[in-house]
């Protein structure tokens, strides 16, 4: 299966409107963003799981990144409430599921294969700080490497954001609206810049906050 999976284009998909498709597992819904492969696949999607729903045990041969939308996210290692994002790199593994139900955001088989690294972070807890030269515009770090950035990016009401980011850039709406490239974006909203395009963006009137990757599209490739 390939979803977007041409990483030289602008690729969009607006998940609230998107339709939930069952996983193999019972009581586990996704919404696909993009993907090259089948159930062993470079994937970024939002997933679902019903209370009381879990997967069975699993290796992340490729890695596995995740921010928690809502609910609370469980696995053997603790409890990831929402806002909370995690890295689990490959070799890792876990049996993952969720008492009260949850969605996440999550991206599998998109690090170095050699990467080690686990990140457990509380995004609500992280100080935000003002981005130079952009008005408005307030972020925080979730992670930095060789490979890529990962940010937390808050607009206030009517906010522009310019930047050129390196090796492309992807960005999740998490809370609010923005527009870009004449579309709006809401809620779960998704975007991805291939490298070399400049990102210039607006916050609606409420502003909004906003997950961002750049640099990742230098490394791109599909599970072996």
């Amino acid at each position: 299966m390939k979803l977007n999976a041409e990483f030289d284009k602008r690729a969009v998909m607006h998940a609230a409107a998107q339709d939930w498709i069952p996983s193999p597992m019972p009581g586990v819904e996704r919404k696909m963003l993009d993907r090259i492969g089948e159930e062993v696949a470079r994937a970024t999607s939002i997933v679902r799981y019903a209370p009381e729903s879990a997967f069975s045990e699993h290796a992340h041969g490729g890695g596995e990144e995740f921010l928690v939308l809502d609910g609370t996210f469980q696995d053997e290692h603790g409890d990831y409430p929402a806002g909370t994002y995690v890295r689990n790199p490959p070799t890792s593994h876990h049996t993952p599921g969720a008492a009260e139900g949850c969605t996440i955001f999550v991206k599998l088989w998109q690090f170095a294969p050699d990467d080690r690294t686990y990140v457990t972070l509380d995004t609500n807890a992280q100080a935000l700080e003002s981005v130079a030269n952009q008005p408005g515009s307030k972020t925080a770090t979730l992670f930095k490497d060789e490979r890529e950035t990962v940010r937390l990016i808050e607009l206030a009401p009517n906010a522009h954001l310019d930047l050129a980011p390196e090796g492309g850039m992807e960005i999740l709406c998490l809370e609010g609206s923005f527009t870009e490239g004449g579309e709006e974006f809401g809620r779960w909203s998704w975007l991805r810049l291939p490298i070399g395009a400049a990102l210039s963006l607006t916050a609606g009137d409420k502003g909004c906050r906003l997950w961002t990757k750049e640099g990742h599209l230098r490394f791109v490739s599909a599970p072996s």
